[in-house]
């Protein structure tokens, strides 16, 4: 405010400058001549106050996007106050990112790069790949941002927000829940907001209403795990896709919002094909991965929060409602799954911080971290939901602006959706999780008898950022995380077998500017 101060005594002075030269000028000029000039200079003068205004204004809400606590960088890209901008026009537009180099090591052969598969990639004994480490150097988490906002007008304003990085594989890319295409698009929106009412809608791709904010129900401002690995932790909620928002402030503590978002389904089809021709999801057409398969929605995710900022801590809770859509025996068949969820972060001393979140309900596996399957196939080929829970609890301590350590512990499980069905004298198992599914040779190596329908998957994460530098360079920092994940499967035919994965990451990550 200093600075506008300034500028409005220095337009102030010019002003009235102007209005002495005149009243010297008028004796030798016709007056009118003379008044028409000094309209002219107050209304130049009340331009440039106007624009001063508007930047005002544009760094005060940048100002605005962050938040204390935040004094190490997470694995997300947060707008700051120190970000390079420049005007573009009447726009402030802000560059940010970072480079990252970061190593992985697994005690268990994945394939993957540094995000890990929590589900289907941890393998039983039975796989080759359990018996082999892997180890090897990637910067594809590395990171660009642009927020551009417009000038105010009355109590509008509007900004959009771009965020690119490029973990993606064009074979692999999918909807499912983060919206993995070429090059990675992590975020792209643009939101239009009144001020005075306490307003905003949000159009385009960010995380999901679902997932855990740190105050009201504002953009950027997700509580996201401190986690190197891109796939966060076990037992966190959230997806990465398009949709429609509405947010409003309900006085000066509680926020209301309501979301539209895009659906996709986890189908677990099971050993067995359906008894008749049926129809869950197909192959990617125009635009669309090929070898990715897409589901049949027939409507968007509906996700409507509440969040209360008391003056101590942040709390949630909120509703998911989903619609599954298949056809078989002729006919489109519809059902419905959703589920509640709650979340809460407790700033238990100016340095450590508590968190929980946790959702519950029918279809809402791709809501968690680890994946686990939304619905299944009965044999008539309906589709059938599947009960599950998913919960984290973390513990992030900032003993200095230089360190930030972080614990996590999370859970996801899903109950067995199971059905039987007799062709002949052949009694045949349908769905997830069935007892009737052969798990006899999960633990002999080489061996290809092994169903291992993951029943739960549990994980503890431990790790460290410290920023090592901050200056006119920028800031340097290295994080350090190990995690140990378990997945463990339904009984069947030869017991209930579990496995295991040790991970570990490393990241040098440098940002071109002071954070």
């Amino acid at each position: 405010m200093t600075t506008l101060r300034l500028k409005y005594a220095i337009a102030t002075t010019l002003l009235l400058s102007s209005i002495a030269a005149g009243a010297a000028q008028a004796q030798a000029t016709d007056e009118s001549q003379q008044l028409e000039e000094m309209r002219q200079q107050i209304e130049k003068l009340q331009r440039q106050m106007q624009e001063l205004q508007a930047q005002q204004q544009a760094r005060a809400t940048q100002s605005a996007q962050v938040l204390p606590s935040a004094t190490v960088a997470t694995a997300e890209t947060r707008v700051t106050s120190d970000q390079p901008s420049f005007s573009a026009g009447p726009l402030t537009m802000t560059l940010g990112g970072f480079a990252d180099f970061i190593g992985v090591y697994r005690n268990r052969f994945e394939a993957a790069d540094a995000a890990t598969n929590f589900n289907t990639g941890i393998p039983f004994p039975n796989s080759l790949q359990y018996h082999v480490s892997e180890f090897h150097l990637t910067a594809r988490q590395s990171r660009f941002s642009l927020l551009t906002q417009g000038p105010q007008e009355g109590d509008g304003t509007a900004e959009a927000y771009l965020e690119i990085d490029f973990q993606s594989a064009a074979p692999t890319a999918n909807s499912v829940e983060s919206n993995s295409y070429n090059p990675r698009l992590r975020h792209y929106y643009a939101t239009y907001r009144r001020q005075r009412a306490g307003f905003y809608m949000l159009a385009g791709q960010t995380y999901s209403l679902a997932t855990l904010g740190r105050k009201s129900l504002a953009p950027r401002q997700e509580q996201l795990p401190s986690s190197i690995d891109g796939q966060y932790v076990v037992g966190f909620n959230w997806t990465r896709n398009p949709q429609l928002r509405f947010v409003q402030e309900l006085g000066k503590t509680a926020t209301l919002g309501l979301s539209l978002e895009n659906p996709q389904a986890s189908i677990f089809n099971g050993p067995n094909n359906p008894l008749v021709p049926t129809l869950t999801s197909v192959p990617g057409g125009f635009m669309l991965a090929p070898t990715t398969n897409y589901s049949t929605d027939v409507a968007p995710d509906v996700i409507a929060k509440i969040a209360w900022d008391p003056g101590f801590g942040h709390y949630e809770l909120y509703g998911l409602s989903r619609a599954f859509r298949d056809r078989a025996a002729q006919e489109n068949h519809t059902i419905y799954g959703g589920g509640l969820g709650i979340g809460m972060i407790l700033p238990l001393s100016p340095q450590l911080d508590f968190q929980l979140s946790g959702l519950s309900g029918r279809g809402i596996g791709r809501y968690g971290s680890a994946l686990l399957p939304d619905v299944t196939l009965r044999p008539d080929g309906q589709l059938a939901t599947i009960d599950a829970y998913q919960a984290l609890v973390g513990l992030v301590y900032r003993p200095t602006p230089a360190w930030t350590l972080y614990g996590y512990a999370g859970i996801e499980d899903a109950d067995s959706r199971h059905f039987t069905a007799t062709v002949g004298d052949t009694t045949l198992a349908y769905g997830y999780g069935s007892p009737l599914y052969d798990n006899s040779g999960c633990l002999i190596e080489g061996s290809t008898v092994c169903a291992a329908n993951t029943s739960r998957v549990e994980q503890g994460t431990l790790g460290a950022w410290w920023k090592y530098y901050e200056g006119k360079l920028g800031n340097l920092q290295v994080g350090l995380q190990g995690s140990y994940t378990k997945r463990t499967a339904f009984d069947g035919v030869g017991g209930s077998p579990d496995t295991s994965l040790t991970t570990f990451l490393l990241s040098f990550r440098f940002y071109p500017y002071q954070n």
